[in-house]
């Protein structure tokens, strides 16, 4: 009997010492919430960006990797040069170095399903920075801009301009483009412009010599332009115009979804000999690139969507450090975004129209881009 009540109590005591033990590994304290008893310093945050070919990425990067070393994480930045093999590689690698948390702006929305399916038997956290992450339930956050906005404002922005509201009849000749087939975001884009510019493409008020208009927002890869790529969203205008605009027949607007695709376009337009001023078309952009910002100024880009992505930084540095520390994340839509397994959990910012009249203001004012890189 004395056996067996001396293993009961030896019994109650290791179950003690282990509910301490659990108790400790989630509990601080205090006060810094932390997860565990490992300090900031040990604890790894791997950041996958697609390119370094593009300027937002760069700066998004820099800007996410400085806040997060900031608040004390070791980090992991990596680029990908827009090779998905060259991405899941990077992200198994953070996986293999023990991330708790992986910021993931993908190359291939569709493509990582595996590498995440190991994250999350490590017990991984993954937030989608700025494009959804598709088919797989390993993603556990989205941080984004309202995309659908970004092509409605653009889409509203043509209609305010050409008068379409007013009853200006036209008919207008417009060309459409839409962005890279593989990335997510690219179809909110087109369908937020798509919708508003729809009822007067029905109306033949807008038509398109080149006849490139998908028959609804869902055929828009029709019109996209792998990899987001200047040199191709040129040679694509040049096809058009050298094709459908012969006999001094003009192109009235153009719908860029981004800013890269409009530095394709307007040397296109250049080349063809459109001039800056009334003979150039509306042409729409968006992220705000320096280069683009000089085309504003030099009037041939009409406008551009701004995303002051340093606030999309802030928001994702915030949401990392609330997972760490076992604290509840913030997101404000948890129904817009399906990436067709589920509905991922989402925090939204709100991009804003920037023309060449708030150049100084908006952009400069706020520190985004400096005035002599624009030759202000």
């Amino acid at each position: 009997m004395r056996s067996w009540r001396k293993l009961v109590a030896v019994a109650t005591a290791l179950i003690t010492l282990t509910a301490l033990g659990a108790c400790s590994s989630t509990r601080d304290d205090s006060g810094s919430g932390s997860t565990g008893s490992a300090a900031p310093s040990d604890t790894l945050i791997g950041i996958a960006m697609p390119t370094r070919s593009l300027e937002r990425w760069n700066n998004d990067g820099a800007h996410l990797q400085q806040l997060l070393q900031k608040e004390g994480f070791k980090t992991s930045l990596q680029y990908a040069d827009n090779k998905v093999d060259q991405q899941i590689t990077q992200i198994q690698n953070m996986v293999n170095e023990g991330a708790k948390v992986l910021v993931i702006a993908a190359i291939d929305g569709t493509a990582l399903g595996p590498v995440l399916q190991t994250a999350a038997s490590s017990g991984i956290k993954v937030i989608a920075y700025d494009r959804l992450i598709n088919d797989t339930p390993n993603v556990d956050y989205y941080a984004t801009f309202d995309n659908e906005l970004v092509g409605k404002l653009q889409g509203q922005f043509i209609e305010t301009q050409l008068g379409l509201k007013d009853g200006k009849k036209g008919p207008f000749n417009i060309e459409l483009f839409a962005g890279s087939p593989d990335d997510n975001n690219a179809k909110f884009f087109f369908k937020g412009a798509f919708d508003v510019l729809k009822p007067y493409l029905d109306s033949h008020v807008l038509v398109s010599p080149s006849n490139k208009v998908p028959a609804s927002d869902a055929q828009w890869t029709q019109v996209g332009i792998q990899g987001w790529s200047s040199q191709t969203a040129q040679s694509e205008m040049e096809n058009r115009l050298n094709s459908f605009y012969t006999g001094g027949k003009k192109v009235d607007v153009v719908l860029s979804p981004n800013d890269s695709l409009a530095l394709g376009i307007a040397q296109a337009l250049s080349g063809a000999g459109y001039k800056a001023g009334s003979d150039w078309p509306i042409l729409t952009g968006q992220d705000a690139d320096v280069a683009n910002v000089k085309n504003i100024l030099a009037g041939q880009q009409s406008m551009t969507v701004w995303k002051d992505t340093r606030t999309l930084g802030d928001q994702v540095a915030k949401m990392v450090t609330q997972i760490v520390k076992g604290q509840k994340v913030d997101v404000n839509d948890t129904t817009s975004y399906n990436n067709g397994v589920k509905n991922v959990p989402s925090f939204l910012l709100e991009p804003q129209v920037v023309t060449k009249d708030q150049v100084q203001s908006v952009l400069v004012g706020s520190g985004f881009v400096k005035a002599s890189d624009v030759g202000l």
